[in-house]
């Protein structure tokens, strides 16, 4: 039974309720834990990950999982030694089941049906410096009633989380086509790669593989979309096997190693694009361009398009080409 002694949670407990009904409605065995457990298992990409994030033991994570596929009646990720990968029924139930949270979420805020709208944006370091602070701005002198949220992480990270419903729009570059079902893509330009080096970097006219073996190097970490771009010109130049002193797509943090020491960093241009226009920073020439491929706005292409949404769309167009 749901009831509620305090009048200003009437709102929020129905939502609990209606939500409670629901379950109920599909299979009583199925339960909140459940939902959040695989979401949780998704982003994180392995059990050993999402018990460390969520504090509890892996064995409990496993059967919570084994609960869930055997309430569906289909396993929902393709297991290997390392990690878990959503396959079809996985990635569908992601898509509804993390939409369906979100809503719930924004049912049971406090504040509920009240005037205020808000996005969620996902964005990579490369966007997060110059694009999106400047489309943000420009969008709210338009919505001045909308809030902006904005996160940053790993491309994948991002695209899960776009998928599940927690962000609106992700700003980053276009992923391998097995992790864009379910999303569209608008390209609004195309990046490269640089190495960057501090002004006054004792570095030659040109990077030779002699100069990897000298200097520290900063690479981007498992999982960056440029990592198997940079790995490939490593490769191309004989240092596939160099090991990083750090990896990193942070510029608050790639920017102050190079500050204090002679490495090289491997980023997207955008990432250090103002400390490179005020020379603060140097672009090393390479022996051949990186292109990293182009960077855009990715959607849930089937998510009805809000006002708020199309014109955060616009604005980013406007950023790109002001």
């Amino acid at each position: 039974m749901c009831f509620s002694h305090n009048k200003g949670d009437k709102d929020i407990e129905k939502w609990r309720c209606l939500y409670n009904l629901m379950v109920m409605s599909i299979d009583p065995r199925l339960r909140l834990r459940h939902i959040s457990t695989f979401l949780d298992i998704a982003q994180a990409g392995s059990i050993v990950a999402a018990a460390d994030q969520l504090g509890v033991s892996q064995p409990a994570v496993s059967k919570t999982l084994r609960e869930l596929e055997d309430i569906i009646g289909q396993q929902l990720f393709d297991r290997t030694a390392r990690r878990l990968s959503l396959n079809k029924a996985g990635q569908e139930f992601q898509k509804l089941a993390g939409a369906a949270m979100a809503t719930l979420g924004h049912a049971t805020r406090p504040g509920v049906g009240q005037a205020q709208t808000r996005l969620a944006i996902g964005t990579l370091p490369t966007a997060a410096t110059r694009l999106v602070p400047s489309a943000a701005v420009r969008f709210r002198q338009v919505h001045p009633q909308c809030l902006i949220r904005v996160s940053t992480g790993p491309n994948w990270l991002l695209l899960s989380q776009l998928r599940e419903g927690r962000l609106d729009l992700v700003v980053g570059r276009m992923a391998e086509a097995d992790r864009m079902e379910g999303l569209s893509f608008r390209q609004l330009y195309t990046e490269d790669v640089v190495a960057v080096v501090r002004a006054g970097h004792p570095w030659g006219d040109r990077l030779e593989a002699r100069d990897l073996d000298r200097f520290a190097l900063i690479l981007p970490p498992p999982g960056a979309v440029i990592g198997p771009l940079v790995r490939s010109y490593l490769r191309s130049v004989g240092a596939d096997d160099i090991t990083p002193a750090f990896e990193s797509v942070s510029l608050a943090f790639g920017r102050q190693v190079l500050r204090e020491t002679d490495a090289i960093w491997f980023i997207s241009r955008g990432v250090v694009a103002e400390e490179l226009s005020n020379g603060s920073l140097r672009a090393v020439p390479l022996n051949a361009p990186m292109m990293a491929g182009p960077v855009g706005i990715s959607l849930r292409a089937s998510a009805p398009q809000s006002a708020e949404l199309a014109a955060m769309i616009l604005a980013l167009q406007h950023a790109v080409g002001g």
